[in-house]
């Protein structure tokens, strides 16, 4: 019973039944959000006619992020994700820092819901938000509670509405583009300065790809298949968004779409059962891809810090039939669901959350160069085994990317805000010391080759 029980506990026996459909599934599900719908207009706001190139180069920006996640992705199988790297590079007290930070910056599940909640209100107006977000967010907390092999189905059919949604956006709007005017009024309005700024601002709405890490565990062929799929889906989002970029850009002069939400554009170009298919089969689909594909890979570097001993084993319990962690499951729809409860502002959600992400990831992007000290004889099998000046290249990529991406949002939240942030960060590296001291840490590799 005793090992029964501890076998039960650890990510080694998650069923590893997502293959690579099923990974580009959660990843174009997780990658297209919210962002897309509101964040493109602003873009055009920054840049005019030009944003389609600030998409484009936000994804540059991204993949240099991803470079060092890819590298890691492709030599082993981390378990825990984002956990299991950080622990794997830089040692137990980071690793315990790090599950800290985590638990904080992902409160964004309420954003999810609650923007769904405000989508479909303006649809059906006098829909009140609070009962809708948390149905949403119940919804997709019981059905990854079932299986992630479910959820990943589930993913599926929303991403092929979706993507239908999108490309009847495109497809309607290309030819309703005005391309006699289209690079020579209102572009690049504030020259190559406005371009930049606008790619910044949209890696929200292109990052995602890299959070894939995290379904390690449950991955057929994680070494092989992540990596591409980081890569594949960031670009193929990217070209897509562009598309959308350059129809919502120039159907409608500047003036009118410029800080303006999608729906605009698209009241122009559908009739109107088309519009409402796209509203509800777009926007509304594009928040529960992304909230059920987080639900799908937020446990797993939970889980492994149970397993390791920094929080209590009863909580990484993983159901005999479902094969999920189900106990973290309720934590984090619980952690969900107080911000929807308590009116929290989805702007302070959205802040914390990037914020702190970016925190995490400029510590492990610059770990990268630890990797063939930590790990030499995977390293020596890697498909990305390279010399030292390459690997610090890889790792300055990723770690300079998120460092200038952290700064730039610290210098825009509220004071207020980046004191919460540095409050946290304190409080995560007190946590990991005085845990670590306390001798209920025994942290084992949670990370296997293929």
């Amino acid at each position: 019973m005793e090992n029964n029980e501890k076998k039960m506990l650890t990510t080694a026996d998650l069923n590893r039944t997502l293959g690579k459909k099923e990974l580009y599934s959660v990843a174009f599900g997780h990658v297209i959000g919210s962002g897309v719908f509101s964040l493109i207009g602003i873009g055009i706001g920054m840049t005019g006619k030009s944003a389609f190139i600030g998409i484009l180069l936000s994804a540059v920006f991204i993949l240099l992020q991803a470079l060092p996640f890819m590298v890691m992705a492709g030599t082993a199988r981390f378990r825990g994700g984002y956990y299991s790297i950080m622990g794997t590079l830089w040692g137990e007290k980071f690793a315990g820092f790090y599950i800290v930070i985590f638990f904080f910056s992902n409160v964004s599940l309420a954003m999810y819901a609650i923007s769904f909640a405000q989508y479909l209100q303006a649809v059906l107006p006098g829909i009140p938000i609070v009962p809708v977000a948390f149905v949403v967010m119940t919804v997709f907390f019981i059905t990854n509670l079932l299986g992630i092999e479910g959820a990943a189905k589930l993913e599926i059919v929303m991403d092929i509405i979706l993507a239908a949604a999108l490309t009847l956006f495109i497809v309607f709007g290309m030819p309703k583009v005005d391309y006699a005017n289209f690079l020579t009024v209102d572009f690049m309005p504030n020259g190559v300065g406005g371009v930049i700024t606008c790619a910044v601002l949209l890696t929200w709405a292109t990052a995602g790809g890299i959070d894939m890490v995290n379904l390690s565990a449950e991955a057929k062929n994680p070494t092989k298949d992540l990596p591409q799929v980081i890569m594949v889906s960031t670009i193929a989002i990217a070209v897509f968004y562009a598309l959308i970029g350059v129809v919502a850009a120039g159907v409608l002069p500047v003036s009118v779409t410029a800080d303006q939400p999608l729906d605009i554009v698209a009241k122009e170009i559908f009739p109107n059962a088309l519009f409402l298919f796209f509203v509800i089969g777009g926007a509304l689909l594009a928040l529960s891809t992304t909230l059920n594909a987080t639900f799908a890979w937020i446990t797993k570097p939970v889980l492994q810090a149970c397993n390791d001993g920094w929080l209590p084993q009863k909580l990484g319990y993983i159901h005999p039939k479902f094969k999920t962690p189900m106990f973290i499951l309720v934590l984090f729809y619980i952690i969900g669901l107080i911000p929807i409860i308590s009116g929290l502002n989805i702007g302070v959600i959205a802040d914390l959350a990037v914020l702190l992400s970016n925190v995490l990831f400029t510590v492990i992007c610059f770990g990268l160069v630890l990797l063939p000290k930590r790990m030499p004889e995977l390293w020596e099998k890697s498909v990305f085994h390279c010399g030292k000046g390459k690997l610090w290249f890889y790792a300055a990529c990723g770690g300079v990317s998120s460092f200038v991406m952290m700064v730039v949002m610290w210098m825009d939240v509220d004071v207020s805000h980046a004191i919460g942030v540095a409050v946290i960060v304190v409080v995560a590296y007190l946590f990991a010391h005085f845990r670590l001291k306390s001798g209920a840490v025994k942290m084992e590799d949670s990370f296997e080759a293929l």
